[in-house]
């Protein structure tokens, strides 16, 4: 089984989930986006909380779509008002995830996303979800990823 996380980080928490990742055998690849959001918390939160919540799709810096060598793909999002960050979204649009087997990584401050989660499960009803809360703080939630 050949796995590839693909996963987008703002404040760090998707980095820790791939070099987890990377341990457990999977090749990484980051998604960069153009989208840019403030470091001050109250712009950042109104800034990505909006983008997500009317489902943007912002491009991406030289994305490779092409997973053809992977049975396995795992899917890393940050949680931006209860949904997947917006560059997620491109990433999803531009990646053909039928005939494997898909994982969503979600990182959030509470380990709940219950909107992403219905999205989630409407596009991709078969996909596994795992949420972890601030993986960055807590590095044992990690632990998880090793059930994939």
């Amino acid at each position: 089984m050949r796995g590839l996380f693909i996963y987008y980080s703002f404040s760090g928490n998707g980095d820790v989930v791939a070099k987890k990742m990377k341990e457990l055998g999977f090749e990484v690849r980051k998604a960069e986006s153009s989208f840019k959001l403030s470091r001050k918390f109250l712009p950042q939160m109104l800034k990505g909380g909006f983008s997500a919540l009317i489902g943007q799709k912002p491009p991406l810096e030289n994305y490779n779509s092409d997973i053809s060598n992977f049975d396995t793909v795992c899917i890393g999002s940050p949680i931006w008002n209860g949904r997947l960050a917006s560059p997620v979204n491109t990433v999803l649009e531009k990646t053909d995830l039928s005939g494997k087997k898909v994982v969503f990584i979600l990182y959030s401050g509470s380990g709940f996303a219950k909107k992403a989660e219905e999205k989630i499960k409407k596009l991709y009803p078969d996909a596994v979800i795992i949420h972890l809360a601030q993986p960055k703080d807590n590095p044992d939630r990690l632990l998880k990823l090793e059930e994939i």
